[in-house]
């Protein structure tokens, strides 16, 4: 039950012109659990009751109907919504042990929300500073479902651009196939890398690599077949690290793909009068969006990042008809999405407001930058094969007989990273430091993960039984908290799509955790007495909703660790 609504409802009673949702966002939860379960703040009636707040609140519990509480009382301008713990855990308990979806909804009506994430670049590793857009856009877009829409993850591979045709003049220059097929990505990075320590004295390799771009962009046959070859070999190391994330994409189509639709945008800005030619390029003016002029067209007629990025945003409104469109791409970029809806609003597209840069912060590793540029590259997937061997040495420490060892160590080492990531607001900067992720105390995934296997472990001891959904009272109040816990799961959930924010779920969840082991150390749960299958109903619902709060992470939930 949504105690919230039921709060609101109650009011609605007395404040017949608030409605209940009115009613429900101003509802809160005392951080002092002794003020309440809730409270329902008063300074916003004032003004139109022409009352001090402290005597609204007296005179809202005074007319209120409150036999649905344990009590109600006025606390200076708040009324307080005490429940009954014994009827309102039960309640919550039944709830989650009988619905497998516990805290999903139906508000987002099967709308379309198109995901932008990860979209490593073409003859580049993916590095540590890809795993920010690939597990916040992994989380949002289940975050999303159990909101109720249907998530397209799009993976808008950088396979396109300058850079490769700088890639193709070192390759010709001073590269090799025998190099390049013996360690393709390594060898096609160091290229690169070479490149720009060499253009720094030869600029005109700069010139020399804008040119294959060009011959690139008009179909030269050697120029394709270099690009293609590249491609086939960067995407076969991005799948190795996917796989290991256990993260899928709707879609794989790249910069590349929208070649042969930018000229459509280009037509659409000439016939609405906002293409202008700028010292030999065609430019879109947005001085009326207070924004830098944007490029679609160089002076060589070479398309640039942005042209292919408005094809590709009205590709995917025709295609998929978003309700929402999502970019999960860095802090950095806030002007280009910024451009980007302000043409695609010049180009007559009303639905460039649904288009969310949905912005995060950077990882640094020992205080410093990642570059693939100077070299400076910490490779994923080395970093989730560490976390997974730190994983298994715990593990053999603590459980050395566990079966799997192998897979549970990939769950929660992997996990580790992710968890991590996550419970970071995704637009601070955090330093990364392996062996304080790995850890299974603190703020960390295998926390969860452990305190979820440990409720796994009291059900095993008990035998697995089948919970009886009709005698769930718990007389013992230390169990309060973390039912009371449980029951916001919804609320939690709901929360952590409006703000576009994994670490609301991740936060909750490490709460969960904490409080349900601060009762599991205080108190006898396996006892042979009236209250074991209300008990068990708990850890049952405690499992229940870690597990789920792990999967809108991306995160596995071992059952024994």
């Amino acid at each position: 039950m949504d105690y919230k609504v039921k709060i609101a409802s109650t009011l609605s009673t007395i404040l017949p012109d608030l409605d209940v949702e009115t009613l429900k966002a101003k509802i809160e939860v005392p951080k002092d659990s002794s003020k309440g379960d809730y409270a329902f703040p008063t300074f916003t009636l004032a003004k139109e009751l022409k009352k001090a707040p402290n005597l609204i609140a007296s005179d809202l519990v005074d007319a209120m109907d409150t036999s649905d509480y344990q009590k109600v009382i006025a606390m200076g301008p708040y009324v307080n919504f005490f429940l009954d713990p014994k009827a309102a855990g039960a309640n919550i308990l039944k709830e989650i042990i009988s619905n497998e979806n516990y805290g999903h909804n139906t508000d987002g009506e099967a709308g379309h929300i198109t995901i932008d994430m990860s979209s490593p670049n073409i003859a580049k590793p993916m590095s540590m500073g890809h795993l920010r857009s690939t597990v916040i856009g992994n989380s949002l877009a289940e975050i999303s479902k159990a909101n109720g829409y249907q998530p397209i993850k799009i993976n808008h591979l950088g396979d396109w651009g300058t850079q490769f045709g700088k890639l193709i003049v070192a390759y010709k220059q001073w590269g090799s196939e025998a190099e390049v097929r013996a360690d393709p990505i390594n060898t096609l990075v160091r290229y690169y890398v070479e490149f720009h320590a060499k253009a720094e004295n030869e600029p005109e390799l700069n010139d020399q690599g804008r040119a294959w771009f060009k011959k690139l962009e008009d179909g030269d046959t050697e120029a394709l077949e270099l690009w293609q070859w590249f491609r086939d070999e960067s995407l076969k190391e991005f799948m190795d690290v996917y796989d290991s994330l256990d993260i899928q994409f709707d879609s794989f189509n790249g910069e590349a793909f929208y070649n042969d639709k930018m000229e459509a945008v280009i037509d659409r800005l000439e016939e609405k009068g906002k293409l202008v030619e700028s010292q030999g390029a065609q430019v879109v003016n947005l001085d009326d969006y207070d924004l830098n002029v944007a490029m679609i067209k160089r002076t060589d007629g070479a398309t640039l990042y942005m042209t292919r990025d408005l094809a590709a945003a009205t590709y995917r409104k025709k295609n998929y008809n978003f309700v929402k469109s999502l970019y999960i791409v860095g802090g950095e970029q806030r002007e280009h999405f910024e451009q980007l809806k302000a043409i695609l609003k010049e180009m007559g597209y009303e639905w460039s407001d649904d288009i969310e840069h949905i912005v995060f912060g950077m990882i640094t590793v020992d205080g410093k930058k990642l570059s693939t540029r100077s070299g400076r590259i910490i490779l994923l997937k080395n970093v989730l094969a560490d976390s997974e061997n730190l994983a298994l040495a715990q593990i053999n420490e603590k459980n050395p007989d566990l079966p799997n060892k192998e897979e549970v160590a990939h769950e929660v080492g992997t996990g580790a990273v992710v968890f991590h990531d996550l419970m970071n607001e995704r637009t601070l900067n955090f330093d990364f430091k392996l062996e304080d992720v790995v850890r299974f105390e603190g703020d960390t995934g295998p926390y969860v993960q452990y305190a979820n296997a440990r409720a796994h472990s009291i059900l095993r001891k008990a035998g697995n039984p089948e919970i009886d959904p009709e005698h769930l009272e718990i007389s013992d109040e230390k169990v309060w908290e973390t039912v009371k816990l449980l029951g916001t799961f919804n609320e939690v959930i709901r929360r952590a799509w409006r703000d576009r924010e994994p670490s609301v779920i991740a936060k909750y969840a490490l709460n969960l955790a904490r409080t349900f082991s601060k009762y599991y150390a205080n108190s006898k749960i396996l006892v042979e007495d009236d209250e074991l299958n209300a008990r068990l109903a708990l850890v049952q619902a405690v499992s229940n909703n870690l597990t789920e709060s792990l999967r809108l992470l991306g995160v596995k939930a071992p059952s024994e660790m």
